[in-house]
C-alpha cells in the first residue's frame, strides 16, 4: 500500500514538474522568436530615433496584404529611374556581384525606417558586398520620399517593403520586386 501511494506521489511531482518545464520552455521561445519571419525590432544602435510605427510594432503588415502591391508614387518605373539615376558604380573592385536586399518598414505616414540588409551571391550564399555599395544604396533608399500610404477599411496602415539589387560587377543590373 504504501508502495503505490510512493508511487503515486512521485508520478504526481513528475507530472507536474514537466508541465512547470514546458511552460517556461514555452515563456522562453515565446522572448526568442519574432511574430513572423520577417519582422524587424527597432535598435537603437541602428534606427533613427525620429522613426516610429503608427500602429505599434505588431500590426505592421506586408506590403502585399491589401492586395494593392508594390506602392510608390509614379509606380516602380519611377522609382528605379530615381535610383538609376541617383547610383554610381564603383570602380575596380573585384567580386561585386551578387543580390543585396534592403528591408525595411513604410509606416503611416509614408516615411520609411528601420532597414535591414541581407547580402548573396547569386547562389544565395551569405555574402559581404563592398562597404561603399551598401552605404550607397541605404542612403539612396532614405531619402526617397514617394513612399505611398497603405490604408485597409479606411485605416492608415504601418507595412513591411524590401528591395533586391541584383548586382553584376558593382553595377545594378536589375531592381525587384
Amino acid at each position: 500500500m504504501i508502495e503505490i501511494f510512493l508511487r503515486s506521489f512521485l508520478l504526481f511531482f513528475f507530472v507536474v514538474g514537466a508541465i512547470s518545464c514546458q511552460s517556461k520552455q514555452q515563456d522562453s521561445l515565446e522572448n526568442t522568436y519574432l511574430r513572423f519571419v520577417g519582422d524587424i525590432q527597432g535598435d537603437s544602435d541602428l534606427d533613427k530615433p525620429e522613426f516610429n510605427t503608427c500602429n505599434g510594432d505588431e500590426r505592421v503588415f506586408q506590403y502585399f496584404n491589401t492586395g494593392e502591391g508594390f506602392r510608390y508614387k509614379g509606380e516602380k518605373t519611377t522609382l528605379v529611374s530615381k535610383i538609376q539615376k541617383l547610383y554610381k558604380p564603383l570602380q575596380n573592385i573585384p567580386n561585386q556581384s551578387g543580390y543585396i536586399r534592403i528591408r525595411f518598414i513604410v509606416n503611416c505616414k509614408g516615411e520609411a525606417g528601420r532597414f535591414r540588409v541581407l547580402a548573396s551571391d547569386f547562389n544565395y550564399q551569405e555574402k559581404e558586398f563592398d562597404k561603399a555599395i551598401i552605404d550607397q544604396l541605404l542612403s539612396i533608399i532614405e531619402r526617397l520620399d514617394g513612399w505611398e500610404i497603405m490604408t485597409k477599411s479606411d485605416k492608415t496602415l504601418d507595412y513591411y517593403l524590401y528591395l533586391i539589387f541584383k548586382i553584376d560587377n558593382g553595377h545594378i543590373i536589375e531592381i525587384l520586386p
